[in-house]
C-alpha cells in the first residue's frame, strides 16, 4: 500500500465528523499520532506520477515578479554548466564503478521543489526527467520529520526506481543549497554503480521475480549528515551488496563532484545574491518549458502509431506490446501508452511509470531537441496517458530488474515518431534519423576476482549501440548507448587488471550486421569472453531480440538483426590456442558453424541468460546490434554497396539478393547495365507480388492474435482498452481477453518446473512404445 493510500485510509478512520470541533492543541495531538502510528511510508502517487515542473514557490514568485536582468541570468548559467562539466569528469576519472569510468553518469543542479535546471552536457540525459522524484518525496516526508530533518550540509542516497531513478543499478547523492534555514536549491550526482545486492550479480538481474531479488532498495535516506559521512547507514549499505570497496568509493567519489558544484553555487550566491540565483536557475526551467509548447506549435497536428514488440521475458520467449500514440494539437503534445501488455508479476521486464518517461525524455532532449538545457521543462507540457498495472507502468509489486525492456521501448517510440513528424517542420532541430539500437547486448559478471574479491557488474560494450541511417548518409558504427551522450566503450587491458575473464574478440564488426536501406545503420560488433585464472566466475546477459527484431527501419529501411547467445562449453581456449595458435581465429560465424574444438557442447541461446557458471576456457559470444536503415534498398549507390563488399562489411548473397547488384568479384566494378536490370526485374516483381491494401489486411490481419504463442497486449489500432493475454493454470495456458483491470494477474509458470513435466512426459511416451515392442514378461 502506498503512503497516500494508507494516509487516507486511516484518516478516513480517524478524522472527526463535521461537528466536532478541536482545539488547536487537540489537533496538534492528533497530527503527531497520526504521523507516529503511519505504518509504511512508500512511494507517493501524487509524487510518482506527475511529470509537470513544481509551482513556484512564494520566493520565486516574488523574484520574478520582477524582471531578472537575463545577462546575468545567462552568467550564472554558464559558470553552472563548466562547474557541472567538470564534476562530471571527477566522477568519471575517480569512479570505481565500470559505469563511472565509462561516462554513465550524470550531475545536475535543481530548484528547491527538485526539478533540473542545469545538467552536465555529457552522461544520462533521462536523469533530468526522473530525480524530482526524490527531492520532492524529501520534502514532503523528511523536512519537518524531527527525526530526519535537513541542515546544511546533509546529503541524501537513494536508488529504487519506484521513488524516482532510472533502475536500481543506479544510486544517487542530493544535496541542499541552505541560506538562512530555507532550501533554494538542490546539487546532485548519480552514478550507474552495477552491483547492488540483486539476486544477480550486476546489479540487473534478468532473474528476478520478485521485489526483493532487485537487490538494494535504496528509498531516499539521510546517509550525510551535516557534511558527516553516517558509518552505519555506509556499513548496512555496504553489507547490502557483493562490493563493499565499490559502495564506499563511489559515495565519495559523489560527494567530492557535488562539493566542487556547490563551490560554483556559493559564489554565484555570493557575487550576486540568493534571490539571482533562485531566480535564474527558476526561469531557466520556465523557459525551458515555454520552448517546448512553441515548438510543438510548428509541429503539423496528427497522430503518429508506434507499436513496438518484445520476444522474452529474459527466461522464456513471448510477444508482449508497448503501444504508443503520439498526438500533436496545437500547442497539446499526447502520448498514449494504453495498449500496452499487463505487467508480469513474476518477471523482471516490467518498469515503473517515471523510468519509462525518463526515456521519454531523453529522446526529446538528445533525438528531438538536443540544444535545449537539459531540464525537467522539457517533458513537462507534454501528457503522457497510461494505465496503471502495464508492464510500461508497473504497480508497486512487481520486479524490476530489468526495467529496461520496457523504459528501453518508451524512447524508440518518441524517436521514430519525431522522425515522420518533423518533415513537415519549418525549422528542424536534429536531422532525421532511423531507430538507434535500443537493447543493451552485452555481458553481465560476477565471482570472485585473481584478487580474491568477491564483485558484480558489467561490461562496457553496451555504451557502443549503433546509429540509425540518416536520409543522406550511412549511420555510425558501434558509436553510443541511445542513454549516454559521449560515453566510452572501455579498454579491455583496463578491465584485465581487475577482473578475470578476457575479451578474446573484442569490438570487431559483424559482416551483414546493419539495417539495410538506401542509407544502412551503423553496425554492431562481437564480443567473445572466456574466464581464466578464477576458482568461481559466471557470465550473464540481460537482452531480448534473439527472435523478433529490436528495432525497424525508417521509410523503407530493414530493421536490425535478431541477436543470439552462442556459447562451446566442455572445452578449455587457453589449452587449446597454446598448443595450436592457429585456433585463435575466433568468431562467432567461424565457430558456431565450422565447431572445431572436438568434445565442445555448442549452443544457441536467447539472450536473457540467467547467471552461469562459467568453466576455465569455456566461450560466450554476443553481437552488439545495428540501427535502422533509411530508404529503398534498390536506391542505394551500388559503389557503396561494392565499397562494404570490398570491406567485408556485407556478404556477396546481401549484395546480390537484397541490393540486387551486379559486379566483378575480382575487380569490385559495378556492372552498372547489369544492376540496373536486376533492380527493374525486381521492381516488376514486387509490383507482381503485390495486392490492395484492402485485399492485404483482408488475408492478412486476423481479428485476434494466435493463440499458440503467449502474447500479452492490444491487438490491432481500435481498441487499445481492450487486452490480451496468455494465463496459464493446471489445465495448461488459455488466451484471455478484456480491460486491464479484468485481465488476471499474470503469472509465468516456474520454467523449471515445466521442464521437468516435459521430461516426465517424454518418459512416459518412452514408456508405451518400449511396453508396445517388448511385451511383458511373467
Amino acid at each position: 500500500m502506498t503512503t497516500t493510500e494508507s494516509s487516507q485510509q486511516t484518516h478516513a478512520h480517524s478524522h472527526p465528523t463535521p461537528e466536532t470541533h478541536l482545539t488547536a492543541e487537540e489537533q496538534e495531538w492528533v497530527d503527531a499520532f497520526m504521523n507516529d502510528t503511519t505504518l509504511f511510508i512508500g512511494p507517493d502517487p501524487e509524487i510518482m506520477r506527475e511529470h509537470s515542473i513544481a509551482q513556484r514557490s512564494p520566493l520565486e514568485e516574488r523574484i520574478l515578479a520582477h524582471d531578472l536582468d537575463p545577462l546575468v541570468a545567462d552568467r550564472i548559467r554558464r559558470r553552472l554548466a563548466g562547474a557541472l562539466d567538470e564534476a562530471f569528469e571527477m566522477c568519471e576519472s575517480m569512479g570505481a564503478a565500470p559505469g563511472a569510468k565509462w561516462a554513465d553518469l550524470s550531475v545536475a543542479v535543481y530548484t528547491a521543489a527538485g526539478d533540473v535546471a542545469y545538467m552536465s552536457n555529457r552522461g544520462v540525459i533521462a536523469f533530468s526527467a526522473v530525480l524530482h522524484h526524490p527531492i520532492r518525496h524529501i520534502m514532503k516526508y523528511w523536512k519537518d520529520e524531527p527525526s530526519v530533518g535537513i541542515n546544511p550540509g546533509d546529503g541524501f542516497f537513494h536508488n529504487d526506481a519506484r521513488f524516482g531513478m532510472v533502475h536500481n543499478t543506479d544510486q544517487s547523492m542530493l544535496v541542499p543549497v541552505m541560506r538562512e534555514g530555507e532550501i533554494i536549491a538542490w546539487v546532485g550526482a548519480t552514478i550507474h554503480e552495477g552491483e547492488n545486492g540483486a539476486c544477480e550479480p550486476g546489479g540487473m538481474p534478468s532473474g528476478s521475480e520478485t521485489p526483493f531479488d532487485d537487490g538494494l532498495r535504496g528509498s531516499p535516506m539521510k546517509i550525510v549528515e551535516k557534511g558527516r559521512l553516517r558509518r552505519d547507514l555506509l556499513t548496512f549499505l555496504q553489507h547490502s551488496t557483493r562490493d563493499p570497496k565499490l559502495m564506499l568509493a563511489d559515495i565519495k567519489v559523489k560527494m567530492g563532484a557535488v562539493k566542487r558544484v556547490m563551490d560554483i553555487v556559493d559564489q554565484s550566491i555570493g557575487e550576486f545574491g540568493v534571490e539571482t540565483f533562485v531566480g535564474s536557475i527558476r526561469m531557466t526551467v520556465e523557459d525551458v518549458e515555454q520552448e517546448v509548447r512553441r515548438r510543438v506549435l510548428e509541429m503539423p497536428d496528427g497522430t503518429v502509431t508506434v507499436n513496438q514488440f518484445v520476444d522474452s521475458t529474459l527466461k522464456e520467449n513471448i510477444l508482449i506490446k508497448f503501444a504508443c500514440k503520439i498526438t500533436v494539437k496545437g500547442e497539446r503534445l499526447i502520448v498514449d501508452l494504453r495498449g500496452t501488455g499487463p505487467e508480469i508479476i513474476n518477471r523482471a521486464i516490467n518498469s515503473p511509470l517515471a523510468s519509462t518517461k525518463a526515456f521519454v525524455s531523453q529522446a526529446i532532449l538528445s533525438y528531438w531537441w538536443p540544444d535545449l538545457p537539459r531540464s525537467t521543462g522539457a517533458l513537462s507540457p507534454i501528457e503522457i496517458i497510461s494505465d496503471e498495472g502495464t508492464w510500461g507502468d508497473c504497480s508497486y509489486d512487481a520486479p524490476t530488474g530489468q526495467n529496461l525492456q520496457a523504459s528501453f521501448r518508451g524512447f524508440s517510440a518518441l524517436q521514430i515518431a519525431y522522425a515522420k513528424l518533423q518533415f513537415s517542420v519549418p525549422e528542424k532541430y536534429s536531422n532525421v534519423l532511423a531507430p538507434w539500437f535500443n537493447q543493451i547486448n552485452d555481458f553481465l559478471w560476477g565471482g570472485t576476482t585473481q584478487h580474491g574479491e568477491q564483485v558484480g557488474n558489467l561490461c562496457a560494450d553496451l555504451n557502443g549501440m549503433s546509429g540509425g541511417a540518416k536520409p543522406f548518409q550511412d549511420g555510425e558504427d558501434s558509436v553510443a548507448p541511445l542513454f549516454c551522450a559521449m560515453a566510452d566503450t572501455g579498454e579491455q587491458e583496463v578491465m584485465e587488471e581487475e577482473v578475470p575473464f578476457l575479451q578474446l574478440v573484442s569490438k570487431r564488426v559483424v559482416r551483414d550486421n546493419q539495417g539495410f536501406g538506401k542509407y544502412r545503420s551503423g553496425m554492431g560488433y562481437e564480443m567473445i569472453v572466456a574466464a581464466r585464472n578464477t576458482p568461481s566466475w559466471g557470465f550473464m546477459t540481460v537482452t531480448s531480440g534473439a527472435k523478433f527484431s529490436s528495432v525497424c527501419g525508417l521509410f523503407g529501411g530493414y530493421g536490425c538483426p535478431t541477436y543470439p547467445l552462442a556459447m562451446v562449453k566442455g572445452i578449455n581456449i587457453f589449452d587449446i590456442v597454446k598448443k595450436d595458435p592457429s585456433q585463435f581465429d575466433l568468431s562467432m560465424e567461424r565457430v558456431m558453424n565450422e565447431q572445431p574444438f572436438e568434445g565442445g557442447t555448442y549452443s544457441t541461446y536467447h539472450m536473457g541468460l540467467q547467471f552461469d557458471i562459467a568453466q576455465e576456457g569455456e566461450l560466450y559470444m554476443i553481437a552488439q546490434g545495428a540501427g535502422g536503415g533509411y530508404g529503398d534498398v534498390l536506391e542505394r549507390d551500388p559503389e557503396l554497396v561494392v565499397e562494404d563488399l570490398q570491406l567485408d562489411r556485407i556478404s556477396e548473397q546481401v549484395a546480390r539478393d537484397i541490393y540486387r547488384i551486379s559486379w566483378n568479384p575480382e575487380t569490385f566494378v559495378v556492372d552498372v547495365e547489369q544492376t540496373e536490370q536486376l533492380r527493374a526485374d525486381e521492381r516488376r516483381a514486387r509490383i507482381k507480388r503485390s495486392k490492395p491494401y484492402a485485399e492485404f489486411v483482408k488475408e492478412f490481419v486476423t481479428e485476434e492474435p494466435p493463440t499458440d504463442v503467449p502474447y500479452f497486449g492490444s491487438w490491432g489500432q481500435e481498441n487499445n482498452e481492450h487486452l490480451f493475454a496468455t494465463v496459464w493454470d493446471h489445465h495448461g495456458a488459455t488466451q484471455v481477453q478484456g480491460r486491464l483491470e479484468e485481465i488476471p494477474i499474470i503469472f509465468m509458470p516456474n520454467r523449471h518446473v515445466v521442464k521437468i513435466n516435459n521430461l516426465e512426459s517424454r518418459i512416459r511416451e518412452l514408456e508405451e512404445k518400449y511396453n508396445e515392442v517388448i511385451p511383458h514378461r511373467i
